[in-house]
């Protein structure tokens, strides 16, 4: 067992984090401890990562535990990538000063944009709460990882891309996914096993470039690729436009009637670049 303290330059609410994980049955965290267990893949071995937040909002600690020693730096490094805390939210913070954002990232204030903790599952969590609530979405997800996944010290891994592709739809049919969820979540794992797909490749990519690749898969469509490359791969100017959640947020920061078209969101967003993930996951926020 090896432990590592980790320092963050800059604000950072932890307890935020844990708040938005802790309505996912997956998710195995303690918010009193404030800690949270991580399923952490590096290359074929996996791992489970234990995070525990032992500073405040204004000067962030944390402690990283883990148990193999040979993977050690890639996986603090991984850890790292998915909690984003290469990311300097003080620029941001600043940036968002001179906006019309401004009192929501005062409010706020050290809000992470937190990575999912796996690419294939990123994808395949997209095409489950496609068109669903989020109720069923988190149960419909928990379902297919619990069934079909596997569990190291208490962390639930989501399935490998060659176990799903040898799935049948009537296999999810038996879990209440939809005949056509069931055919898309398949047909991503094949595309990987089959043909080739690398996700973690897609890191080296334009935003444009993994569109236009993961569009070529039946099922994946905007929506989904913009969720992607915000939770999957933490792009940072990123703005679903056609979000519902987004456009509740821009109509209540302006006071709207109703909710604002496609134009008015192109012009607002405007003076949000090049942050537009961050303007997206605060106006998520203000409707908490």
């Amino acid at each position: 067992m090896w432990q590592e303290t980790i320092h963050f330059d800059g604000t950072y609410n932890f307890d935020s984090v844990l708040a938005r994980h802790a309505t996912d049955p997956l998710k195995q965290l303690v918010l009193e401890s404030r800690s949270i267990r991580v399923p952490v893949i590096i290359g074929t071995s996996s791992h489970a990562v234990e995070v525990t937040a032992i500073g405040t909002v204004d000067k962030p600690e944390f402690i990283i535990k883990g148990k193999n020693e040979v993977d050690k730096q890639a996986i603090i490094q991984r850890t790292a990538e998915i909690f984003q805390w290469n990311v300097s939210l003080r620029k941001i913070q600043n940036h968002f000063q001179q906006t019309d954002l401004k009192e929501i990232f005062q409010q706020f204030a050290g809000t992470p944009l937190i990575l999912d903790f796996d690419l294939f599952g990123c994808l395949v969590k997209c095409i489950i709460h496609q068109q669903i609530n989020m109720t069923f979405a988190y149960t419909l997800t928990d379902r297919f990882v619990k069934t079909y996944g596997y569990e190291m010290d208490g962390v639930w891994f989501y399935p490998q891309p060659e176990t799903v592709a040898k799935m049948t739809v009537e296999q999810l049919r038996d879990l209440q996914f939809s005949s056509r969820k069931a055919e898309y979540v398949i047909d991503i794992a094949k595309e990987i096993v089959e043909n080739g797909l690398d996700l973690g490749a897609l890191k080296n990519k334009a935003d444009e470039e993994i569109f236009q690749r993961l569009t070529k898969i039946r099922g994946v469509g905007k929506w989904t690729v913009e969720n992607f490359l915000l939770f999957g791969l933490g792009r940072p100017n990123l703005f679903p436009v056609a979000d519902i959640g987004i456009q509740n947020g821009v109509k209540k920061l302006y006071n709207l009637v109703s909710k604002p078209t496609n134009e008015e969101m192109e012009r607002y967003k405007q003076a949000w670049e090049p942050y537009l993930s961050y303007a997206s996951m605060y106006l998520w926020r203000s409707l908490e």
